[in-house]
């Protein structure tokens, strides 16, 4: 396993002491109650209360400030007191915020998370012991009958609908002007956007560059809402859409053009391994000596930082038990295989894109 070696050095030994080791058991036993804690402190406005008063609050002050009964304050502040997310002051009996809940309060990439994980995600893990046994997305059916969650995007409640989406932008929009450079370097003119979602990276493209056309291929019912959100834009008059099933081994990808770049960004995580397989195998197909597939995916073995890998690790069982019930966030040998059972070469790799671990793999016949 090709593992960075930040993360070779924590996983290749063990990290606690005994005690240390039974802690973090116990937290792990009481995950799925300390995340709801996290959310509500957060939702309750307990958290910015406390960053606004350093000098610290009582229990009675913050249930004042909050609306929160006695009892709910009590209920939330000691907990949140014993799993380390603010501070007591024993001689005053005030509450202050600790690291951890400053944390939980401004870092965007952790509310991406917990919002993802509530709205899209927590009823359905339910299920994750089905879906992993049986191979598809058992708990999906929370939110009604749908093969894949794919399908069901432009259905889904605007809550769920708005966490989705803010997971998935957060995760590739702070890669895409890195990204825009690597293509651009390629003399790029014609970019063809496999799973290109509602367009935003076609979007960066055409405003980037007023030479560049772009072609997103993706299922009706995406191209349908990239078409809404793209209306009307500069640039959008560049940006063309092809609804298909990609996953319909009978469809082609397109051969309108010749693409210099076969762009796919977090799309092949969602997928199983002979899906990708078969999907890599159509885009060889109409590459040729100039063209290039470049495959930007968060692989979870080359990240500098185990809450990354771990937060990688766990989004798979997001995609086992919601997505499709048999894709998940692959690593770079599991990659690297699938690209070379597809008939393509790994040219170059770049890493560390965006603040998000990106890695760009580029491919070639």
């Amino acid at each position: 396993m090709q593992l960075f070696e930040n993360l070779r050095k924590v996983f290749s030994r063990e990290p606690y002491n005994a005690q240390q080791a039974q802690e973090m058991a116990h937290l792990y036993s009481w995950g799925a109650v300390i995340f709801q804690v996290c959310r509500l402190i957060i939702k309750y406005g307990i958290l910015e209360l406390l960053s606004e008063h350093r000098e610290g609050l009582t229990q009675a002050e913050i249930a004042q400030a909050t609306g929160l009964s006695d009892y709910a304050a009590k209920c939330l502040l000691e907990a949140s007191l014993t799993t380390h997310i603010v501070l007591i002051n024993p001689e005053t009996d005030k509450y202050t915020l600790a690291k951890t809940g400053w944390f939980l309060l401004r870092d965007q990439m952790i509310r991406a998370d917990i919002d993802f994980n509530h709205d899209v995600n927590y009823e359905g893990w339910f299920h994750l012991d089905k879906a992993l046994e049986e191979g598809y997305p058992a708990g999906l059916k929370h939110f009604g009958d749908w093969p894949t969650i794919y399908e069901a995007l432009s259905s889904l409640p605007p809550k769920v609908q708005q966490s989705w989406f803010g997971f998935d932008h957060y995760y590739s929009d702070h890669s895409f002007d890195e990204a825009l450079e690597i293509i651009r370097a390629n003399k790029t003119r014609h970019l063809l956007d496999v799973g290109g979602n509602t367009g935003r990276f076609a979007m960066r493209c055409v405003e980037s560059d007023p030479t560049i056309e772009v072609t997103i291929c993706d299922l009706p019912q995406q191209i349908g809402l990239m078409r809404e959100a793209t209306a009307g834009k500069p640039g959008a008059e560049r940006i063309h859409g092809v609804g298909m099933n990609i996953l319909d081994e009978q469809n082609a990808f397109p051969t309108d053009k010749h693409y210099d770049v076969i762009w796919m960004s977090q799309f092949l995580d969602c997928f199983s391994e002979q899906q990708i397989i078969s999907i890599l195998r159509r885009a060889a197909r109409i590459m040729d000596a100039d063209s290039h597939i470049y495959i930007m995916e968060t692989l979870w073995d080359r990240q500098d930082y185990v809450p990354a890998a771990m937060s990688l690790t766990m989004t798979s069982l997001y995609f086992t038990a919601l997505a499709n019930g048999n894709s998940k966030m692959y690593n770079t040998d599991d990659l690297t295989r699938f690209i070379r059972e597809a008939g393509l070469q790994v040219e170059s790799v770049h890493d560390r894109i965006g603040n998000g671990g990106h890695s760009i793999i580029v491919c070639k016949r």
